[in-house]
């Protein structure tokens, strides 16, 4: 394929979605977000692509044609937030906590791609009974498109999460696409992700202080010539001291009775299990930590766990590259769909 296939990234956040199709070879030409300390991020990992902060709740197809000058693109992806849709009988109802889903929608009708890729929350499948998954299915088939869903595990491809994720494959006037099969059968840990960085923090830019400790490690370092948003968290005395009582892969439950209910969430006090992939990264809610450490993980080790490259370095304050990292599609998941929609080019 002489030309590269283009992309346009909806609701694009820091970019590990697109990312994923820039590793296995497509152009991506343009990147949209409402929040601006993502599309910083966006600009400066994706070297080639226009990154726009934009309000896909207000902003037309048109008006984005209009300012960016992209007049046609082979595909769309993205995914836009669908946790509050509003659902009436047996479809999605045109209400104005479904305007992101419908504005994605709208992207495919006006754009035309060859292909789209949706991704959302595993339980986008079971909501109301199956009621918007239908009415995906529907909007997109009258679009000419013909629909595919599955909920991808992270862990399975690559990735040392135990991520779960919908996906919805459209493909125009080709074969119904098939998901790629699992690439990896062993798993890969937490302890094989993260356990080359240092348990203090780092001056971003700091050379590695050790070898690469697996394969994966080497991978994901690349051409990094170093260290970036590894910064750590300092807890409070009481913090740390609760969780050095945790084991490797324990949780509030390894805590004297006193103590388990310091954090009233379910997810508190857990430990990564150093012998298997990560639970899910979240945002930086801080109820998960190293499994050695007595600390959360910095945003580079949670990076690790989503797979991004050391080479993608997340900018603006600590607490927006929390969120930009646990907000992103895991990159190398994203590559191995990336690399299977060609076929459908």
């Amino acid at each position: 394929m002489k030309n590269k296939p283009t992309v346009i990234d909806l609701f694009c956040g820091c970019g590990g979605l697109s990312y994923g199709f820039i590793e296995a070879g497509y152009d991506v030409l343009l990147g949209i977000d409402h929040w601006k300390d993502a599309i910083v991020t966006f600009e400066n990992t994706h070297k080639n692509a226009k990154g726009l902060v934009a309000d896909l709740f207000t902003e037309t197809p048109k008006d984005i044609s209009k300012k960016t000058g992209i007049k046609d693109v082979d595909i769309i992806i993205g995914g836009p937030p669908c946790q509050g849709f509003s659902i009436a009988g047996k479809r999605i109802i045109d209400d104005e906590r479904n305007q992101l889903y419908k504005s994605f929608v709208s992207f495919v009708k006006h754009y035309q791609p060859k292909v789209f890729l949706m991704e959302n929350v595993p339980n986008i499948v079971s909501m109301g009974k199956g009621v918007v998954k239908n009415s995906i299915i529907e909007d997109f088939e009258k679009l000419g498109y013909t629909v595919v869903y599955k909920v991808l595990l992270a862990s399975d491809f690559g990735v040392p999460q135990n991520r779960k994720r919908a996906f919805f494959v459209g493909t125009k006037n080709k074969a119904e696409f098939v998901f790629p099969e699992p690439t990896t059968e062993n798993p890969i840990s937490a302890k094989e992700a993260i356990s080359d960085l240092p348990e203090k923090s780092l001056t971003d830019g700091t050379k590695y202080k050790t070898e690469a400790k697996s394969d994966y490690q080497k991978v994901i370092r690349g051409k990094s010539i170093g260290v970036y948003n590894h910064e750590i968290t300092n807890h409070s005395e009481q913090t740390t001291s609760i969780i050095s009582l945790v084991p490797d892969g324990g949780n509030y439950k390894d805590l004297p009775e006193e103590l388990r209910n310091t954090r009233n969430v379910n997810i508190a006090w857990t430990r990564l299990n150093s012998k298997k992939p990560s639970f899910t990264i979240d945002t930086g809610h801080r109820h998960h930590f190293h499994y050695k450490y007595n600390r959360v993980p910095t945003v580079r080790e949670s990076a690790r766990i989503q797979s991004f490259p050391d080479t993608f370095i997340f900018l603006g304050s600590k607490t927006s590259q929390y969120k930009q990292v646990g907000n992103a599609v895991p990159p190398i998941l994203a590559k191995v769909l990336a690399t299977e929609i060609k076929k459908y080019l």
